[in-house]
């Protein structure tokens, strides 16, 4: 039985990655192999040296939108700060509002905007579970996020972005995420060109990340944890691309947790993969029968989180706490920003 407290790790605050690091694909890659219990240290220029001719790699190619809104109350001038989630209705999102106990339903605000003296304005609607509540535009709300938003960071990033498309893959493609697939930040168009031009080939699905994917588990058996469901589509043009790489005895990698979660909803009790769209709550953890994934490119995730369960089911629970002390001995740098690790 896995318990709460096997999801802790002691990490020394200044391990948190603050900035991105430049280039992008310099940052520091630890390899783990599953068969031997290798642990190797490099960079992610370098990943085609743990790459094989026949390989592909599945990235998430969705955009972060400008998700975070600030403005004040219509009536009374308060401040309030707005969090999307996730579209609901045509002109509604589901949201996190700030101070929530004020903001009663049928509260206006005017949001903040740098591009137009008229500001935007928004209504406070019904209290959804978990505290979240309903946010009515009333004009498209495409527009309003446009002048008015600001792309959301973690709450552990304590500084604010010079380029604010440093939060974004370089073939981000499909808007609606809340969050960075940040696996993916590490990627330079040079890198990929590489990479191809060496045999590997690409294919993408669009996973558009939820808050809820960060919220930490908080019941004394994870397997209790109310998974969230997130939105996803696996495209026919992907589904044959994997296919074709498994005739080949090639391997499927991951970039990312977002790029697991899609590959293996697609895919039934065989493994057999059919283009997938719409919505998932497939909850991964130590047991799991991967059925797709043969390898997961990933960053190093924060503990009692439902990421770091979903790697250890791939790596084993032991093996996943020796992974991360191996990380912190050499000094990795962790989370949204941090280094990336390699896991065959």
């Amino acid at each position: 039985m896995i318990r709460l407290e096997d999801l802790d790790y002691a990490l020394p605050p200044h391990y948190i990655a603050q900035q991105p690091c430049e280039p992008r694909d310099a940052a520091r890659l630890l390899v783990y192999q599953r068969s031997t219990g290798e642990i190797q240290h490099s960079r992610v220029a370098h990943l085609a040296d743990f790459l094989q001719p026949g390989d592909v790699l599945v990235a998430n190619d969705t955009r972060v939108i400008h998700a975070r809104l600030f403005g004040r109350r219509e009536a009374t001038g308060g401040k309030v700060e707005l969090l999307l989630l996730r579209p609901r209705q045509e002109d509604a999102w589901e949201a996190l509002v700030r101070p929530s106990q004020r903001l009663r339903p049928g509260v206006r605000v005017l949001l903040d905007s740098s591009d137009s003296n008229v500001p935007d304005v928004v209504e406070i609607g019904e209290v959804l579970p978990h505290g979240k509540r309903l946010v009515h535009f009333l004009v498209d709300p495409a527009a309003v996020l446009e002048r008015s938003g600001t792309v959301p960071l973690p709450p552990y990033i304590r500084k604010p972005l010079e380029d604010p498309d440093r939060y974004q893959t370089t073939y981000a493609r499909v808007s609606g995420s809340a969050a960075a697939p940040t696996a993916g930040l590490h990627f330079t168009p040079r890198l990929v060109q590489d990479l191809e031009a060496y045999g590997v080939r690409f294919g993408f699905i669009t996973l558009h990340i939820g808050l809820d994917t960060f919220q930490p588990i908080r019941e004394a058996d994870p397997l209790q944890h109310p998974i969230h469901s997130e939105y996803l589509e696996v495209p026919a043009a992907t589904v044959q691309l994997i296919q074709e790489t498994k005739a080949r005895q090639g391997r499927v990698i991951a970039v990312g947790t977002t790029s697991v979660r899609a590959l293996e909803s697609a895919a039934d009790a065989q493994g057999v993969m059919q283009p997938f769209s719409g919505e998932t709550r497939l909850y991964i953890y130590p047991g799991y029968t991967f059925r797709v994934v043969d390898g997961i490119l990933t960053n190093f995730h924060l503990p009692r989180s439902t990421l770091l369960l979903l790697v250890a089911a791939y790596t084993g629970l032991d093996e996943l706490k020796r992974i991360y002390r191996a990380a912190i001995e050499e000094n990795y740098r962790f989370y949204s920003f941090g280094d990336a690790s390699l896991l065959l």
